[in-house]
């Protein structure tokens, strides 16, 4: 049989052979490239977000790797493209921070949002609570949605505790081992067994009495259930939020990044703690964060630091 002639040895990829799998080649280099541009995009066309660039590239780059580990390629050939990542934000964003007078406003004007249903109640009374465990707890939502009343010490006076074992984050149901889009996991960065124990101040404990009083709680003990006793889902809870922003801030605050997502709560409470005083590996172990990770994140949240190292400069300078 013939072998190729002249010209498709002539326009055949340089070091690629007649028959070599795929895999890492030039050309399969040049094919790589595509894709991990096409990481850089959302659905719509539009650019996506640096932590989300970086999330599917991080999966593409799994991908490959398990097939290199099925021997369907001989080598990953993401480790020979030259592809900047973008750079990531991992530090929060001191604006979004409320102090505690706006964090009590707040919670306040979530009991007026929904008021004209029929109880009297509304949508916002009976999600405050939750919201109140994410500032003064630094719950997160998924941790905040899945608290049942077993996981609660709450005494009539003084400090309780709440016991932490799981969450309930909310993804996609094709994602789920059952279907629903709220699949009780363990805790985030834990093992699947650990457990993480928050002590709460009096203010957080009378509001949670108050709330198992007025609403009781589901079957399986969850504190915080929407208004059919499921679980709240995320855009509820965010619809709800978005309105007392409104009746608590003033319209150039509402415009602002203070406070613009429920998240925001947590890093209202990590950041007071820290500012606080409370040592470092404390708060990490309330909030359920390594330390290292905990003052990365937070870094610009910590006020009164500028004063103190000026001063050590100045005093340096002077000698």
């Amino acid at each position: 049989m013939a072998g190729p002639g002249p010209a498709a040895v002539r326009d055949r990829p340089p070091g690629r052979t007649p028959g070599r799998r795929a895999g890492g080649g030039p050309g399969v280099r040049r094919r790589a490239a595509p894709p991990l541009d096409s990481l850089a995009l959302r659905l719509d066309g539009k650019q996506a977000g640096a932590n989300t660039i970086r999330r599917k590239r991080a999966v593409l780059h799994h991908v490959l790797e398990y097939a290199v580990e099925l021997e369907e390629l001989p080598s990953n050939p993401l480790h020979r493209i030259k592809w900047k990542l973008p750079k990531t934000t991992e530090t929060v964003d001191p604006r979004v921070v409320v102090n505690p007078r706006q964090a009590r406003e707040l919670l306040v004007a979530l009991t007026y949002v929904g008021k004209r249903q029929r109880d009297g109640k509304g949508r916002g009374r009976r999600l405050m609570g939750m919201f109140a465990c994410m500032y003064y707890a630094a719950l997160r939502p998924g941790e905040a949605v899945s608290l049942r009343e077993q996981d609660c010490y709450l005494p009539a006076d003084g400090w309780g505790r709440l016991t932490l074992d799981g969450s309930r984050p909310e993804v996609n149901r094709r994602w789920t081992d059952t279907g629903d889009a709220h699949e009780r996991r363990g805790l985030k960065h834990r093992g699947e067994d650990d457990v993480r124990r928050i002590p709460i101040p009096p203010d957080l404990v009378k509001i949670l009495r108050q709330h198992i009083e007025e609403f009781g709680v589901a079957p399986d003990g969850r504190l915080f259930r929407s208004e059919r006793g499921g679980v709240v889902a995320s855009t509820a809870y965010a619809e709800v939020w978005q309105e007392a922003r409104t009746l608590a801030l003033t319209p150039v605050q509402v415009a602002s990044p203070l406070a613009r997502r429920p998240y925001d709560l947590r890093h209202a409470a990590v950041s007071l703690w820290l500012n606080g005083g409370v040592p470092a590996p404390e708060v990490a172990a309330r909030a359920g964060h390594g330390v290292d990770v905990l003052l990365r994140v937070y870094a610009k949240c910590i006020d009164g630091q500028e004063e103190i190292v000026n001063q050590r400069i100045a005093d340096v300078l002077t000698v």
